[in-house]
Order: structure tokens, then C-alpha cells, then sequence
């Protein structure tokens, strides 16, 4: 009798851990430009489906090598055109199913009440002054500083705030980071990095003639995705009202007429920018 009950118990639990590993899930490799209404919009989903979301946060670049290392994920979500062009161009994204999520805005990020004044790009030249970026070669708010730089700062300038870069960063929320924990005066980052930690963090806008292009974050089907059919049910729910009102309630833009009222002036939307050389960590 004994036998014979662990024997039904056995197998009602072996039937219990199938079902468990039987669960539909998602995996999707993020840029962190999106981290926390992407964390959110999970939730959302987790909630609505019973499909779990498994999010693998980092600099899109990053990710996006983690992916193609792996050969698995259902899902590409990098912070900008820029990494999204890349991963066509290896294959490792389905090209037809790419949509665009939202808009960004590169500004100054600076210490809730700006202790330092900076009111410019200029002013983060002045010496004495703990900046940050992001690493130009695998996040996206790093390589749209890097061209910021490049096309508004003369030599001298360049140099002067290569004096005061203290650190690159390795995604866009360590970037929002720095800041919030006092670690840096100011980064170039996302004019949204403000919304993250409103209580730590001030943004001071770019000029109109200092902003080359608008940025926006693009989602699409991972070419290593064993589920497409559920992948394309997340992005659909991502574009759905009930998504877009989690981005919006983050003040991300979700269009680009609002990115230009914005900035007060119409600017390029999305392309790519190959940051030069010397930007690059050897």
C-alpha cells in the first residue's frame, strides 16, 4: 500500500513539474534605454497571457551579442536605430517585423538642482567638472553623445572634456546612475533619464542646433526565436493603448512630431552614426 502511494505521488508530481516546464515563456534582449516601462509591460503581459518574460537588460550592443552568442531569444529591443541596423545586417533580427516603440531626446543629465550650474555642452568642458558617458561601442546613448561631441566641440574643447570624462558607463541605466548616486556631475544621456529618479536627477536641455537626430527604440522578432507567433503577441501588446500608456506615464515620446515641438525643430529620425576610432576602448 505504501509502495503504491508513493508511486501516484511520484507521478502526480513528476506531472506537475512537466506541466511547470511546459510553460510558454518569452526571452527578450534589451537595450536599457527602455528598462523601467519595459519591466513594467512585462508584468502586464505575464498577467494578461500567464506567458512568463524573461528580460536580459544591457547595452544594446551587448545583448545583441549575448543573442547571437547564444543563438536563442525571442526578442531584440535595442535603445536605438543604430544596433537595430546592426542586427539586420547579421541576420539576427526578422527585417519585416521591426516596429518602432518611441522616441528620444538626447540632453544633459545633471544632480537634482544642478550644483554646478552647467547650462551647456559647452560648460562640461570647464575643468574640475566629474562627467560621464555611455561606452560609444555597445550602447546606444553612448554613441549619440560621441556624435553630439564630435559635431559641436573643437579640438580643444574635446580635450577639455576628455579631462573630465571620469568613467564610460556600460548601459543607459548605469548612465541615469551616475548621476542619481552622485558619482558624475553630469552625463549626456536621454532627456527621459529625469522621469527614472525625478527625485535625483535634473535634465538641462541640448540647443536646437547642438541635437544631429532624434533617437527611438525599435522592437522586432529575434531570427533565433522558436515562438514567433508569441513574440509577435508582445510586440503587439507593447503597441497596443494598454502598453503605450505605460511608456507614456514614463514621459517617453511617442511620436516624432512631439520629439520636435520638444527640441523646436524638425531633426533627421533614427539612421546610424560609426563613432570614430578613438572613442573606442582598446
Amino acid at each position: 500500500m505504501f509502495l503504491f502511494v508513493f508511486v501516484v505521488v511520484l507521478i502526480a508530481t513528476l506531472s506537475l513539474s512537466g506541466n511547470a516546464f511546459c510553460a510558454e515563456r518569452l526571452m527578450v534582449f534589451a537595450g536599457a534605454a527602455s528598462k523601467p516601462p519595459t519591466e513594467e509591460v512585462a508584468k502586464a503581459f505575464e498577467a494578461k497571457t500567464g506567458v512568463k518574460v524573461d528580460i536580459s537588460f544591457g547595452g544594446s550592443g551587448t545583448v545583441l551579442s549575448q543573442m547571437m552568442l547564444a543563438k536563442e531569444g525571442d526578442i531584440y529591443f535595442p535603445g536605438s536605430s543604430d544596433f537595430m541596423e546592426i542586427a539586420k545586417k547579421k541576420g539576427a533580427v526578422l527585417p519585416e517585423t521591426e516596429r518602432i516603440v518611441v522616441y528620444l531626446v538626447p540632453a544633459i543629465n545633471v544632480q537634482k538642482g544642478n550644483p554646478k550650474g552647467i547650462r551647456s555642452l559647452k560648460d562640461l568642458t570647464k575643468p574640475g567638472l566629474k562627467v560621464a558617458i555611455a561606452n560609444p561601442e555597445g550602447v546606444c546613448v553612448g554613441t549619440y553623445a560621441v556624435e553630439i561631441i564630435e559635431k559641436n566641440l573643437t579640438l580643444q574643447e574635446k580635450d577639455a572634456f576628455r579631462k573630465n570624462l571620469i568613467n564610460y558607463t556600460e548601459s543607459c541605466d548605469k548612465t541615469a546612475t551616475a548621476v542619481s548616486l552622485k558619482m558624475a556631475d553630469a552625463v549626456i544621456g536621454w532627456r527621459v533619464f529625469h522621469y527614472w529618479d525625478p527625485e535625483r536627477i535634473e535634465t538641462v536641455p541640448l540647443k536646437k542646433d547642438e541635437i544631429i537626430r532624434i533617437g527611438y527604440i525599435p522592437i522586432a522578432i529575434s531570427a533565433f526565436s522558436k515562438n514567433r507567433d508569441l513574440a509577435q503577441r508582445f510586440i503587439d501588446f507593447i503597441l497596443s493603448e494598454e502598453g503605450r500608456a505605460i511608456f507614456q506615464k514614463y514621459h517617453y515620446l511617442m511620436t516624432p512630431d512631439e520629439a520636435f515641438a520638444y527640441i523646436g525643430e524638425k531633426k533627421p529620425v533614427g539612421g546610424e552614426y560609426v563613432v570614430p576610432s578613438e572613442w573606442i576602448k582598446k
